[in-house]
């Protein structure tokens, strides 16, 4: 038996526990930047297997970090990590926000190869309908508000059995491999502060997949890589002015809500760009407290978009221009808080070269799009990892696992076929062993 025959009798005997796995990670569902319970698992089973485990501080830059839930969710989150079965040891190592985690194997001299897994779930409530497969073979999520509906459950099971299976075949890698679970990708909060750690400094190869929407009359198992993506910067903006009684002493008050109605307005005027897309969206405003009370506060959610990285640029510098001047002319005081920002994916032709060499000769059963790209029609911080290892030479992708869904990612009756998770944990395997057992020679 070659080694990748070996590779895919191993991944399909795993794949029950890859099952097991994803839909025990799928009923304790934890958010960005909270996930301690799966983290704290992640980093025992990856010690378990061999590796030399990074959690936390050790592969993340502290103060790049965005979009931080509070202390007090961060501890009540880590209370309920305790009784749902975290791992003591590695519990504390990533709470207060540092869950990210990191296996690597170590074989001599040879090519860095990094493979990336993100694991936080939304901010949605499941569908617990009868009809709605996490409910009826009971691996519903068991956190309310919480909930696996973008595929990371999938993405993380799947990593921990490349794992599993790279582990048992360690003596034909020569190199270095690290395996990347990320917080924190909804939002785009996490991965800039493992990019910019210095961790992916000698990486030579990285690539990533996202389980996806089988296209109508399409069955291939992947795409190579990913296009039409949006760099974006996500803003939280806070109004400070002064309260006062509305009809007694309004010319006391600083009006924080026309403040945030005149940057709203401005925002959405922001002209187009001919050079691309662009986009621009007020999710959310908060302000005032009665109705006879000049509003002392106004908070807004904003996101911009563009393209590309360039068009995201000038977004933002125009979006941050309007946000001050509306502070100016209602003479309040502005405060404007970065909680999430992505390139736009830029994949290199030799990454999906090797990708399609490597299912076109050894994982025949494997269907490869014959297009390399396919559109991702939004964002992913997955970005700053391949802009990091791009920029010192290195080469990378973002590829599609393609299969059948129950909903559309981010709805609460998203569900995915788990077939994939057999296709991935083939896929990624085989790439890495190619890449660490052939490319040096």
């Amino acid at each position: 038996m070659n080694m990748y025959e070996k590779i895919k009798s191993l991944a399909k005997e795993y794949f029950p526990e890859t099952v097991q796995t994803r839909r025990d990670f799928h009923k304790y569902a934890e958010r960005g930047w909270l996930e301690m319970r799966t983290a704290s698992i992640v980093a025992r089973k990856l010690n378990n297997l061999g590796y030399q485990v990074l959690v936390g501080k050790e592969l993340m830059c502290e103060t790049a970090r965005m979009g931080l839930p509070s202390k007090r969710v961060l501890t009540l989150n880590y209370k309920r990590a305790i009784l749902q079965g975290a791992d003591p040891y590695y519990l504390e190592k990533v709470k207060d926000g540092f869950t990210a985690v990191a296996g690597i194997i170590k074989n001599g001299d040879g090519p860095v190869v990094a493979i990336r897994f993100d694991m936080d779930a939304l901010s949605i409530m499941e569908d617990d309908s009868a009809d709605h497969n996490p409910g009826k073979f009971g691996f519903i999520s068991c956190n309310p508000g919480a909930m696996h509906a973008c595929g990371h459950d999938g993405h993380t099971a799947m990593g921990l059995t490349v794992a599993k299976i790279l582990s048992e075949i360690k003596e034909h890698l020569h190199g270095t491999l690290k395996l990347i679970f990320q917080p924190a990708e909804e939002g785009v909060r996490g991965a800039k502060s493992i990019a910019t750690s210095g961790f992916l400094d000698d990486v030579d190869y990285i690539f990533a997949g996202h389980i996806w929407q089988q296209a109508p009359g399409e069955d291939y198992d992947i795409y190579l890589g990913m296009d039409e993506t949006f760099a974006t910067t996500k803003l939280d903006v806070i109004y400070h002015g002064v309260s006062s009684h509305a009809a007694g002493m309004p010319q006391f008050g600083k009006n924080a809500l026309l403040s945030a109605a005149s940057c709203i307005l401005n925002l959405h005027s922001i002209p187009r760009n001919s050079d691309g897309c662009t986009r621009i969206n007020v999710g959310t405003i908060n302000a005032g407290t009665g109705r006879n009370i000049v509003p002392e506060t106004a908070k807004l959610e904003i996101e911009v978009r563009g393209a590309t990285t360039e068009l995201n640029n000038y977004m933002e510098v125009y979006a941050t221009d309007v946000i001050r001047g509306a502070a100016l002319m209602h003479d309040t005081i502005v405060e404007i808080n970065k909680m999430g920002k992505a390139y736009s994916l830029e994949c290199d032709k030799k990454m999906m070269d090797i990708i399609r060499h490597v299912c076109d000769d050894h994982l025949k059963n494997i269907k490869v799009a014959p297009k390399y790209l396919s559109p991702l029609d939004g964002s992913d911080d997955f970005s700053y990892m391949m802009a990091t290892v791009q920029a010192h030479g290195g080469i990378a992708t973002y590829m599609k696992l393609t299969t059948d869904l129950a909903a559309s990612p981010h709805n609460c009756a998203y569900d995915f076929n788990e077939n994939v998770l057999l296709t991935g944990t083939t896929v990624y395997s085989s790439v890495a062993y190619y890449l660490l057992n052939n490319i040096h020679k």
